[in-house]
């Protein structure tokens, strides 16, 4: 039985699978009009992605941002991730800042889950889960592959990594070059979420030839997803309102 999360009422790893919801924005105001203008409904947790803000390096203001969207969000879960730029994010960060940055937040109480990536170096990764679960927060520990989709051995052996450092909820996001790529993606969900994993894990194949994998991802043990409400942070993003209904649909039938 994988463990089951609850947070803030929203259970990650049982029912139907969660939606996620980026919010990407350059300016303090942009992000917290976004913030206070998302429709709610439908959605489990809503993920800043806080490599997109100009001032992401000024962390008292990233931690201002921080509660006022808190404040605007409720009891919505949110998620904080710094994506690099080797990754598919916006900005270069030195590992220091990122651990900092990540260690910041997470004391600060307002967001619930923060991703690490898992290529940031096995001490810098150790050092950023130690942080974020000293304050009781959680850690999804990512890996993104923008240009192709490695080996089902590999993408084992990464989520495995992931579980071996601490990660509570390993994701993997990768670029299908085939319909094989993403039958691939799929294959090594199901054998993850059925040999290997004793907790939630987070797989898609991105661009619109892995749509499949966002829509059906929880047939095959993916429990989150991501869905779209204006501007997308990924290539494959579908609208929360379509998402949803497919989700239930699959829901029912299984």
């Amino acid at each position: 039985m994988n463990k089951i999360y609850d947070v803030r009422s929203v259970k990650i790893g049982a029912g139907k699978p969660k939606i996620i919801v980026p919010i990407v924005g350059k300016t303090q105001t942009e992000i917290l009009d976004k913030a206070a203008q998302m429709d709610l409904s439908g959605i489990d947790f809503i993920e800043w992605r806080v490599d997109f803000y100009e001032d992401v390096f000024d962390f008292d203001k990233v931690e201002a941002v921080a509660a006022s969207m808190r404040g605007l969000l409720g009891e919505t879960p949110i998620i904080f991730t710094f994506r690099t730029l080797k990754e598919g994010g916006e900005k270069a960060i030195d590992m220091e800042a990122y651990t900092e940055l990540n260690r910041i937040v997470a004391a600060s109480g307002y967001v619930d889950i923060i991703d690490v990536e898992l290529f940031s170096g096995d001490d810098i990764v150790k050092n950023n889960v130690q942080n974020i679960h000293s304050a009781g927060k959680l850690v999804i520990m990512s890996n993104h592959d923008f240009h192709k989709t490695p080996s089902e051995d590999e993408l084992i052996f990464r989520m495995k990594k992931m579980i071996e450092l601490e990660g509570d909820i390993p994701k993997i996001a990768v670029m299908p070059n085939s319909m094989e790529d993403v039958l691939t993606l799929l294959s090594a969900t199901l054998k993850m979420y059925k040999q290997y994993a004793d907790r939630p894990i987070v797989t898609m194949s991105m661009s619109s030839m892995g749509v499949i994998s966002r829509l059906a991802g929880s047939a095959f043990g993916s429990a989150m997803t991501f869905g779209a409400v204006g501007q997308v942070s990924a290539p494959g993003q579908i609208p929360v309102e379509q998402l949803n209904q497919v989700l239930e649909i699959l829901l029912k039938a299984m």
